[in-house]
């Protein structure tokens, strides 16, 4: 079985909730990515800030609160390192996002994106 420690990114960009919003999306532009974790000091999980989040800062870029807390969604779904990664991408399909976080212990350890899965399988044809 294909574990999520196999293909996951572990060199996590990440961001805390006090994170100034337009530092956060200066991270993602200059960074290439569409979303980042947001950590609590203990690298527990607070939320995520991705592109779609921040597109509502066009509404009221002047009254727009500073920190990463007012934009990010909270709730997210995470898995656990030794989880399956058919597990992973069956919740790829059937949500709306384009990565999910990766824990060990409660704690963020990786992320993985759809293009690592897609990646992934493209290796495994090729073995």
């Amino acid at each position: 079985m294909f574990k999520a420690k196999t293909i996951m990114t572990t060199n996590v960009i990440t961001v805390k909730r006090d994170t100034d919003i337009f530092s956060a999306i200066k991270i993602l532009v200059d960074n290439n990515i569409t979303g980042l974790p947001v950590v609590n000091d203990d690298m527990t999980i607070a939320g995520v800030i991705s592109e779609k989040d921040v597109l509502n800062l066009l509404y009221n870029v002047q009254d727009a609160g500073t920190k990463v807390e007012n934009y990010m969604t909270k709730g997210v779904v995470s898995f656990n390192e030794d989880d399956s990664l058919i597990d992973i991408a069956e919740c790829l399909i059937k949500n709306n996002f384009r990565r999910v976080l990766i824990t060990s212990g409660g704690k963020l350890v990786g992320i993985i994106s759809r293009k690592d899965i897609i990646t992934y399988i493209l290796k495994l044809r090729h073995k």
